[in-house]
C-alpha cells in the first residue's frame, strides 16, 4: 500500500478555477486521483474538468464529505485564510502547494494543523504521488514523464526540493526499480511535516523496501532522522544525498530553508549523522541507482 493517498482517498482543491488550479486538477485526475470537488468563492456551480466547484469548504464537505485531503493553491498572502477554513473539518492531510507564505502565517498554519490532528505538507510542498493510486499536487504527469520517472514499484522517495523529487525518481526507475510513493516535504523555513515524521509512514508500508532522500544544508532534520534510525523506528535501507557541501556559514543554497546558521545544518554534520546510524550516503543523485542495485539485488 502507498502512504497518505489510496485509490479511494477523496480529495478536493481550494483554488481550483485559476490557471494553476486547473493545471494541478488535470494532473491529479490523470494520475487516477479521486478528485471530488473544488472550491473557489464566487464560482460555485461551475465545473473544472467536470469536477464540481463550490463557494466554500463547507459546501463541498456537505456535498461530498467526509473528504480525506485538500490541496491549497491559494497565493501566499491568502493561504492562511484558506487553511483556517479547512482546519474546521476532519481532513487527514492538507497540502499547501504555496510558496512565499509569510513566516508568521506559516507558523500559525503548522500550529493549527497540529492542534487539529491534521497532517500538513508544506508550505512550499509540490506534493506527492503514489503511482497507480493517485497524487496530491504536481507529480506523476504527463504520461511521458510518468513512463520514465514514476513507474509503480517499491522504493520511496523523499526530497527537500520539488525538482529533485523527479530527478531521484528518475534515477530509481532507470536502475530497474519503481516508486511506491514520492513526496516533496517542502522548501520553506517552516514545514508542517518533516523527514523524521515521514519515515515511520514508510516503515509501516509493506509496499516500500527502501528510501532514497535528497537533502540540503540548513536545519537538523537529517540529524533527527538518524536518531529515528538508531532507535529502530525505521529499519529499511536509507540512501541519502546531501547537497551544498563546502558552503560557508551564512550562504543560502537553493531554498529559503537551506542556510547554515550558528554552526548547525552543515552538509558535513548531516552526512556524519546519517553514516553513523547505518544509512548510505552517496556523492550525487547518479549514484542512487547503483547503490540501490547493490542493496536490493
Amino acid at each position: 500500500m502507498p502512504i497518505i493517498i489510496e485509490e479511494k482517498t477523496k480529495v478536493m482543491i481550494q483554488g481550483i478555477t485559476g490557471r494553476f488550479g486547473q493545471f494541478i486538477a488535470r494532473n491529479m485526475l490523470d494520475t487516477g486521483t479521486n478528485l471530488v470537488a473544488g472550491v473557489t468563492p464566487g464560482r460555485g456551480g461551475s465545473k473544472v474538468w467536470d469536477v464540481p466547484v463550490y463557494n466554500s469548504v463547507r459546501d463541498a464537505w456537505d456535498a461530498h464529505g467526509p473528504i480525506n485531503s485538500t490541496v491549497i493553491l491559494v497565493p501566499g498572502p491568502g493561504a492562511k485564510l484558506a487553511l483556517v477554513e479547512a482546519v474546521n473539518f476532519k481532513f487527514d492531510t492538507i497540502l499547501m502547494e504555496v510558496e512565499r507564505v509569510p513566516l508568521h502565517d506559516a507558523l500559525e498554519c503548522v500550529a493549527m494543523c497540529r492542534k487539529a490532528g491534521i497532517r500538513l505538507l508544506g508550505p512550499g510542498s509540490a506534493g506527492l504521488v503514489s503511482p497507480g493510486y493517485g497524487s496530491l499536487g504536481v507529480f506523476g504527469s504527463p504520461e511521458e514523464l510518468a513512463k520514465v520517472a514514476f513507474i509503480p514499484g517499491r522504493v520511496g522517495v523523499i526530497s527537500r526540493s520539488g525538482g529533485q523529487t523527479s530527478t531521484l525518481a528518475f534515477n530509481v526507475c532507470s536502475a530497474g526499480f519503481g516508486i511506491s510513493t514520492a513526496i516533496h516535504i517542502g522548501t520553506e523555513q517552516v514545514m508542517g511535516t518533516t523527514l523524521p515524521e515521514i519515515l515511520p509512514l514508510f516503515e509501516a508500508d509493506d509496499g516500500t523496501d527502501a528510501i532514497v532522500y535528497y537533502g540540503e544544508i540548513g536545519g537538523v532534520m537529517e540529524e533527527e532522522a538518524s536518531e529515528i534510525i538508531k532507535e529502530k523506528k525505521f529499519t529499511k535501507p536509507f540512501i541519502g544525498y546531501i547537497a551544498g557541501r563546502g558552503l560557508p556559514a551564512g550562504i543560502r543554497f537553493s531554498h529559503a530553508s537551506a542556510i547554515i546558521e550558528g554552526g548547525k545544518g552543515t552538509a558535513e554534520g548531516k552526512v556524519k549523522a546519517l553514516q553513523e546510524c547505518g544509512a548510505y550516503v552517496v556523492e550525487g543523485p547518479e549514484d542512487i541507482g547503483p547503490t540501490l542495485q547493490k542493496i536490493l539485488k
